[in-house]
């Protein structure tokens, strides 16, 4: 099972409106590398959800309930979605302020590609993030 970070602007997207939906699209991605990243996700994969913007925290965790299909937003018919369903908020929000104090977090993507708005997150990377945001992984 892949781990990913998926970043929403709250004023847009929020996690507490992702709890109310249970469950939405994920969708509008249009850099061909974070695409590509969704493309690899998989039924059964979890998600860091991201306040980007303001905020700048993780705040909960999705799951991936649906693989990529093609975007109806997309007229160039090369992007794809996702959809993700709320699996659980965390205990302590992480900021990104403590994502970059944490050596063993260094190589994490939000960290060296931060304009990126879906990157990979190794096994190692969710463990830690998990344990900073006081749950389980």
């Amino acid at each position: 099972m892949a781990r990913w970070l998926l970043k929403s602007e709250p004023f847009k997207y929020s996690w507490d409106r992702m709890v109310a939906d249970g469950r939405t699209h994920w969708d509008g991605i249009r850099n061909h590398q974070a695409a590509n990243n969704l493309k690899a996700m998989k039924v059964g994969d979890r998600a860091f959800f991201y306040h980007s913007n303001e905020g700048l925290e993780i705040v909960g965790i999705v799951k991936i309930v649906r693989e990529a299909y093609p975007d109806p937003g997309d007229e160039s018919g090369r992007f794809v979605m996702v959809d993700v369903a709320a699996d659980r908020p965390v205990k302590t929000p992480v900021t990104l302020a403590a994502i970059k104090a944490e050596p063993e977090l260094a190589n994490l993507a939000l960290v060296r590609q931060s304009r990126l708005s879906v990157v990979p997150v190794s096994d190692d990377e969710w463990t830690v993030l998990c344990r900073m945001a006081g749950i389980r992984p």
